[in-house]
């Protein structure tokens, strides 16, 4: 899913995100309380916490779909130049029908054209989503249906749209639930060989401390607020750390 809620894209620049007392309140619950942090470009930051600790909140503010107090804000690497990033979003592990109808092929021309679905896709648009697939080694599932894809099949398919353009920022919702290690490991491959290609920043939302010290520059840790902040090995080595996750 390839979100933009800030505006024209600006596909070819480095995107920094600078989150800057961002808070949100649902009825008379505080969800999130002055959060300020900054992501750096080119880096995966991963977000976690307890349950409830407003990790999937975050992600949805700075998508835009909720509203909150605070900036948002997206610059250059420089941190000088505000910019309208594209954003790539894969979200939680959705559900979807085993008789479901619709395959593969037609999740990407309903996601990413003007196609519509109950037309014949043309020879053009079909290669085109070829090509995206296999970035995710999904190619040979394009005619499958989509209820019938295994959680990591799933997830696999939704990495491929989000990558379609290619995002300046990737966010990811506990994208590795509901598959098997081998599959884990392929996935963040992918996603390290296309933040290696191209300037993307990642922020990833997770409950895995071995997937992140592999794969995370760097560690927030929030419970409504920010806790601690650093490293991997900081982060989950500390004291604050242990007393919210054991």
């Amino acid at each position: 899913m390839l979100i933009n809620p800030h505006g024209k894209s600006t596909c070819d620049v480095a995107c920094c995100t600078r989150i800057e007392g961002v808070s949100v309140s649902i009825g008379h619950q505080v969800v999130l309380d002055n959060i300020n942090l900054h992501m750096h470009c080119g880096e995966t930051t991963a977000i976690i916490g307890p349950n409830g600790a407003g990790k999937s909140t975050l992600i949805k503010a700075i998508l835009g779909e909720i509203p909150h107090a605070g900036a948002i804000r997206f610059t250059n690497r420089e941190n000088r130049i505000p910019v309208s990033p594209i954003i790539g979003y894969v979200p939680q592990m959705p559900r979807f029908d085993a008789q479901y109808p619709a395959t593969v092929l037609d999740l990407f021309v309903a996601c990413t054209s003007n196609h519509p679905v109950w037309l014949p896709c043309t020879k053009k648009l079909r290669s085109e989503v070829i090509q995206c697939l296999r970035a995710v080694n999904m190619e040979e599932q394009i005619d499958r249906r989509v209820g019938v894809l295994s959680g990591g099949e799933l997830q696999r398919v939704l990495l491929a749209l989000a990558l379609r353009p290619r995002p300046n920022l990737l966010l990811l919702d506990e994208p590795s639930s509901g598959i098997d290690v081998r599959g884990i490991e392929q996935y963040y491959r992918t996603v390290e060989d296309v933040k290696e290609h191209g300037d993307l920043s990642v922020i990833l939302v997770s409950h895995d401390p071995d997937l992140i010290r592999r794969y995370a520059d760097r560690v927030v840790l929030i419970c409504r607020k920010v806790v601690k902040s650093g490293t991997p090995d900081e982060v989950l080595d500390s004291p604050e750390y242990r007393a919210l996750l054991g």
